[in-house]
């Protein structure tokens, strides 16, 4: 073979960046997914074309960490909680997807292909796995989280881990001559201790770095070495480093906030470099040419029609299982129809293996045909992919219109996040940022705010850099933020001026510290705002990343539910909750549990959001002993003379500052005296007037009723509600880890 035209290192990569850039704009006027336009273009300039690149060892570096770092991505961004809905679907599909293929496969290739069987089991091996290359035309339709999904990702799983078993089995038996069960179980007993490792040690080494470390770059570093050990543990056990990668994945995407710049970071160099370079790598490797052989035509026609076939029946069969609609089936098929990674290494690992008389196992006619499967349905899966994701977003458009229509506040949040420290300015917009994620809206607007009081040069130098680290943040993860310099004659002036003139409907700050003995906990500007304004006020005081936070708790006042910005920081905490991944309990009592639990099914928050009665103030102290350093906890105030003002939020500070001292704590002040913003729910308190709150005399007869029945329980020995909170039985209390 000649020697390539291009061999100087800036040319190469000048070229490569060159299709990177041109591919898709220019397939996409021909509504062709530009995954297609990189393979088509790595088949033009490699060897089997107009040779104009080789694939040498930096496409094969390349190539191999973009295959890394795509089932990476995979597993990052898959919704968790819609995981863990789908898992008993994903597993059946799965084990469709494998047996049905390595059926076909086996006795297709003995009785048609006329090939031993040992041969037949690695050929099925090849039909049975899969590889996700459809998964970023997903990932770039926004339907990463439909069920059609979340099953094909469950269901690669289960398929590839099989496929590799039978794999190993394979050449366990041609090493050996006979089928060694012990060697399956040695290679079982592997991968789970493998799981383990990765399960136990991942989480604590993220968070303990996380909390240490806040610098974006080596976090993103470390994310890296952590997906590359994961791959190269499952190299040293006899598995694929894929599974590696996407083991990673699952395990981080606990720590990668969807909204969040590491996660902006992550997508922008897979998106950009690694994941083009793999598909221009697996372009280069076709041979075209082998489809002028008539034997190569007709093995590789029996072969792709077995890879279709299998992997058209599990798609098939599980949308009439669970009654999806087509455009799920097509979504199954078109994720896992592609052979790429796992496809090449079986060919390649049975194109080297011998038999008694020295005949390759698999000959050059089905590696070439081999080569032509992964040409066509990697050419198949990113269309098929695009066409059901364009009718599953359709769907998911149509049915968020339909809940867009159900609530009546339609009115644009604007959130203020005021800067004075360059060092908490990043958090604040982090929290901002995940908290209004539930209403990604072109009218919403963030403001970032700095006020000083005096002209001085180092005045405005730590505002002009808290305001420049503000914008960082936000410019991150593509939001765009106004920033706001005011002079002012102190900083509550000119942040209340600011919420009249831009119309602020909350405000994201950080906690007051307490510096002296007559200070409040709050601190006179917090409780100055709160007297001079009527919107919501979130104060935060996060000791670790809010990435690292493992629950949040919420404790919720009664009458809580009738103030007019109840709505609000209910989506506001729920959205938080989501982001994170972690699981929210709401500490309330009865009254306002289905409330809270209908405007989050209104909106359609999906979040493992959790309920625990609580009744009196002493439960909230108890709350102590409760919440842990990991926790965050969530406290619903009010404003004097409200609603849901009692003379027990008079010593709220005091019970803060004495008891969650080294919590990390947000307190949340909703809006109240204001315009009504209406619920939007069945169960919404404010959709009579304000004058049904309950009376006295029945609140103080349904406490004592309480009461007594409480005190029954406690004589009787009887175990509380599985959702009670009852303080004097440590051993029911779920809070406790």
């Amino acid at each position: 073979m000649a020697a390539p035209l291009a061999t100087n290192p800036v040319t190469i990569f000048l070229i490569v960046l060159g299709i990177i850039l041109l591919a898709p704009l220019l397939l996409s006027r021909l509504k062709i997914p530009h995954i297609i336009g990189m393979i088509v273009a790595g088949i033009i300039v490699g060897p089997y074309g107009l040779n104009i690149l080789a694939r040498d060892s930096s496409f094969a570096i390349f190539g191999q960490v973009g295959l890394l770092y795509l089932m990476f991505l995979a597993g990052l961004e898959i919704d968790m909680y819609h995981l863990k809905l789908n898992l008993r679907k994903g597993l059946l599909f799965g084990l469709l997807t494998f047996f049905i293929p390595i059926a076909v496969g086996m006795l297709a290739s003995v009785f048609l292909l006329h090939v031993s069987w040992l041969t037949a089991t690695l050929l099925a091996a090849m039909y049975a796995s899969h590889t996700l290359i459809g998964y970023p035309v997903a990932a770039r339709y926004g339907v990463t989280k439909s069920p059609a999904v979340l099953i094909s990702i469950v269901g690669t799983i289960v398929a590839v881990i099989a496929s590799l078993l039978v794999l190993a089995g394979a050449v366990n038996v041609h090493d050996s001559g006979a089928l060694r069960p012990g060697g399956l179980l040695a290679l079982l007993g592997k991968l789970t201790a493998y799981c383990i490792a990765v399960l136990y040690l991942y989480p604590r080494l993220t968070r303990l770095f996380f909390k240490s470390i806040a610098d974006k770059v080596t976090q993103f570093v470390f994310i890296l070495v952590l997906v590359f050990l994961a791959a190269w543990g499952a190299k040293q056990i006899g598995l694929e480093e894929v599974l590696g990668a996407f083991l990673a994945g699952l395990v981080l995407n606990r720590y990668v906030p969807a909204s969040s710049p590491l996660m902006s970071r992550i997508e922008f160099v897979g998106n950009a470099l690694f994941i083009p370079y793999f598909l221009i790598g697996v372009g280069m490797m076709i041979n075209i040419r082998v489809v002028g052989q008539p034997s190569t035509l007709a093995i590789a026609s029996v072969m792709l029609a077995v890879a279709l076939i299998g992997k058209w029946l599990p798609a098939m069969i599980a949308q009439k299982i669970y009654r999806m609609p087509r455009a799920g089936r097509r979504m199954m098929f078109g994720l896992t129809t592609a052979h790429t990674a796992v496809a090449l290494a079986v060919v390649t690992i049975g194109y080297n293996m011998t038999d008694a008389a020295g005949n390759r196992l698999i000959d050059e006619t089905i590696l070439n045909g081999t080569v032509l499967v992964i040409l066509i349905t990697c050419a198949i899966a990113p269309i098929v992919t695009a066409q059901a994701a364009a009718q599953i977003k359709i769907d998911m458009l149509r049915d968020g219109l339909e809940t867009e229509s159900q609530p009546s506040d339609r009115k644009p949040a604007h959130t203020l996040i005021p800067v004075s420290n360059p060092l908490t300015a990043a958090p604040l917009v982090e929290l901002a940022l995940l908290m209004r994620s539930y209403r990604r809206r072109q009218d919403d607007s963030l403001y970032a705010i700095h006020v000083r009081g005096d002209n001085s040069a180092s005045s405005k130098a730590i505002g002009r850099n808290s305001l420049e680290i503000a914008l960082k943040t936000a410019a991150a993860v593509d939001t765009p933020v106004t920033p706001i310099e005011r002079y002012d004659l102190n900083a509550v002036t000119g942040i209340v001026n600011a919420i009249e003139e831009r119309d602020i409907s909350a405000v994201v700050m950080g906690m007051h510290r307490k510096t002296g003995v007559i200070d409040t906990f709050l601190g006179s500007k917090i409780e100055q705002l709160m007297r001079m304004t009527n919107r919501m006020l979130i104060i935060s005081r996060c000791y670790i990343p809010l990435n690292t936070v493992t629950r949040i708790v919420v404790y919720v006042p009664p009458k809580a539910e009738y103030e007019t910005g109840f709505s609000r920081w209910v989506l506001a905490v729920a959205s938080l909750s989501r982001e994170l991944g972690c699981r929210i309990i709401f500490c309330c009592n009865n009254a306002v549990r289905p409330i809270i639990q209908s405007i989050i099914r209104t909106y359609r928050i999906d979040t493992r959001d959790e309920y625990r009665a609580f009744e009196t103030t002493d439960d909230f102290v108890l709350l102590a002993n409760k919440v842990l350093d990991d926790d965050l906890f969530i406290v619903i105030g009010a404003r004097a003379k409200s609603v849901s003002y009692s003379s027990d939020m008079k010593d709220l500070p005091q019970f803060l500052q004495r008891y969650f001292s080294r919590n990390n704590l947000i307190i949340i002040f909703p809006d109240q005296f204001g315009d009504q913003a209406a619920t939007d729910t069945f169960a919404d308190p404010l959709a009579s007037n304000i004058s049904s709150t309950p009376s006295p005399v029945w609140s103080r007869l349904r406490s004592w009723l309480r009461k007594v029945n409480q005190a029954k329980k406690r004589l009787t020995h009887s175990r509380p509600h599985l959702h009670a909170y009852d303080p004097d039985d440590d051993d029911d209390d779920p809070l406790d880890q």
